[in-house]
């Protein structure tokens, strides 16, 4: 732990802003915003089935995971070209470089997109030169993680993989998600097999909807190296130490629990329970666009309704970059940066 000196609630927010931060857990799909959505849909010469921005927007409101994906989608459809893909990430890093995130291990869904047609050149080389010009407009440095679609087959992840071996330099890892419950990870062991054996780093979705023993089975038969939500390990006391001891991490995501229904309010999220625990955590946005907020706001928000101090923020934060895949050297320069920040704020 850096020593700094001691900060006030009332100026707590503000160090929660400033502060150098990495997200881990971004859905670039998911920081559409209607606006954009419109944007896109005149742009291509598509009709929505929403009047207007506000319309689309009072269409967000989820009673479960499955509810949401409905709608996310939908609001999918309107990308198109490779410049609707670079224009939606380039957008989402404007929003990120202004909270002080300067690092995105982003996940994409391509199985969205060719599934309508969409070339998977089209994905990669959008979200790609995006990443390209964040580093070098905003001082940003960001990584393409593909994800998988639970609720499909195995058998169209390995088409998926095989189409995107083509731009394996521009893809750092493998990741799972979509709906969760039904579609354990283990229905995935042979692709995330054949994922590892090509050198890519391995996370997956698990314990968000779904319950623990998905966490395990993530772990023990997909080996991936980190969880992305894994609030249900609040419920299993050897899974918490197994995940604290082997410094495995959970990117969690306040608002989109609060969103979904995992939890009633934020007041009852679990994240003291698993910092307690020693589990490396990290807070993330999930879908920014549809669940009310980016990656400031889940730490405004969440450090107000669980009243959490200036070293819960250092830790988390610091959590952000070990728990990243970035290279030593450059993690160890951006936990300096935070330690500057620390014990430079007043």
């Amino acid at each position: 732990m850096t020593r700094f000196r001691p900060i006030s609630p009332q100026r707590l927010p503000e160090l929660l802003r400033r502060m150098p931060k990495a997200e881990l857990h971004i859905h670039i799909e998911g920081s559409l915003e209607p606006e954009l959505i419109f944007a896109m849909a005149r742009r291509n010469g598509l009709n929505l089935p929403y009047a207007d921005v506000d319309s689309l927007r009072r269409a967000y409101a989820f009673g479960n995971l499955q509810s949401f994906l409905d709608i996310y989608y939908a609001g999918a459809g309107v990308l198109q070209t490779e410049q609707d893909f670079y224009d939606m990430a380039k957008a989402y890093f404007v929003r990120a470089a202004a909270d002080n995130v300067v690092h995105v291990e982003l996940f994409f869904d391509p199985q969205t997109h060719t599934a309508r047609g969409v070339g998977m050149a089209t994905v990669i080389n959008g979200l790609h030169r995006a990443c390209v010009d964040a580093f070098v407009e905003l001082g940003l440095t960001a990584a393409l993680i593909m994800c998988f679609l639970r609720h499909l087959s195995e058998q169209e992840a390995f088409e998926t993989l095989e189409q995107a071996l083509p731009f394996q330099d521009k893809i750092i890892g493998i990741g799972l998600d979509s709906g969760e419950v039904g579609n354990p990870p283990e229905k995935f062991a042979k692709v995330f097999a054949r994922c590892k054996a090509l050198g890519f780093h391995l996370v997956a979705h698990a314990g968000e909807e779904g319950p623990p023993a998905y966490i395990w089975t993530a772990l023990d038969v997909l080996h991936v190296e980190r969880i992305d939500h894994g609030v249900q390990a609040v419920h299993d006391a050897a899974l918490l130490q197994r995940l604290a001891q082997g410094r495995i991490a959970l990117t969690v995501c306040p608002l989109s629990n609060l969103k979904l229904c995992v939890y009633p309010d934020l007041a009852s999220h679990r994240l003291p329970t698993l910092l307690d625990a020693g589990v490396v955590v990290t807070l993330n946005s999930d879908d920014p666009a549809y669940f009310g907020g980016y990656l400031n706001d889940n730490f405004v928000q969440t450090f107000s309704a669980l009243n959490l101090d200036a070293e819960a923020a250092y830790v988390l934060a610091r959590n952000s970059f070990e728990a990243s895949f970035l290279e030593t050297g450059t993690r160890r320069d951006l936990m300096a940066r935070l330690d500057q920040t620390f014990e430079t704020f007043d």
